[in-house]
């Protein structure tokens, strides 16, 4: 079988890992990126009227400084990011799963959102809520790990333009590597010379690993 290579960082890597062999695929995870906290300061809530995290480290990695602002309302980018939330005693109003720019385009232009980000936050297209970043934490990236010429001939998963770009970084020998992109711009910053290169219809695991299936069943069939 076709192996699956998942590039994101811990704890995320493991919970694709095991969605992908709950799948019935052969997966294993080659992080490219460690996710660190930074200190912040916590800005007072009342200028606010909701919370925006478009990834589960901005919960992880907030620290107890998060409970100064448990009043506000938050709208997640995915369901992941949104359980991660509720178990930190958030109340979640919302949760997109197109995207953080479907996310905004259906809440209120006029609202004052806090994000919860990391450091290579990429801006929001066309946002009409004023929104203020406040960054939490780093995805540093690693030196390139134990493994990596695994991907050679494997479907790998890229979830973010961030690993795409690296991956580019290191990987020039590139016509036996499928790779799955969770967004256009994350399959435009992987650049061209893949044997193949396929988008999510939504920016999802799910999404990510259904066309993951289809490419090793093609492989397997073909």
């Amino acid at each position: 079988m076709r192996r699956v290579i998942v590039l994101r960082p811990e704890p995320g890597a493991s919970a694709t890992v095991e969605r992908a062999r709950r799948r019935g695929l052969d997966a294993r995870a080659i992080s490219l990126f460690a996710v660190e906290p930074l200190a912040w300061d916590v800005p007072d809530a009342a200028p606010f009227d909701g919370l925006l995290l478009t990834s589960a480290n901005g919960v992880r990695c907030a620290g107890p400084g998060l409970q100064a602002l448990r009043a506000l309302p938050v709208h997640a980018v995915g369901e992941a990011t949104a359980t991660a939330a509720r178990e930190a005693g958030l109340a979640v109003a919302r949760v997109g799963e197109s995207g953080v720019d479907a996310l905004l385009a259906a809440l209120d232009p006029g609202a004052r959102l806090l994000h919860l980000c990391g450091e290579h936050r990429r801006a929001p297209a066309d946002c009409r809520q004023a929104i203020t970043p406040v960054i939490v934490y780093r995805s540093m990236a690693l030196e390139p790990p134990p493994g990596l010429a695994e991907t050679h001939g494997s479907v790998v998963l890229v979830h973010s333009p961030r690993a795409g770009q690296r991956l580019a970084e290191l990987i020039h020998d590139r016509a036996t590597t499928a790779i799955v992109a969770i967004s256009p711009v994350a399959a435009a910053a992987a650049g061209g010379g893949w044997e193949v290169v396929t988008i999510a219809d939504t920016p999802t695991d799910e999404a990510l690993l259904a066309l993951a299936g289809q490419l090793c069943d093609k492989t397997l069939r073909g």
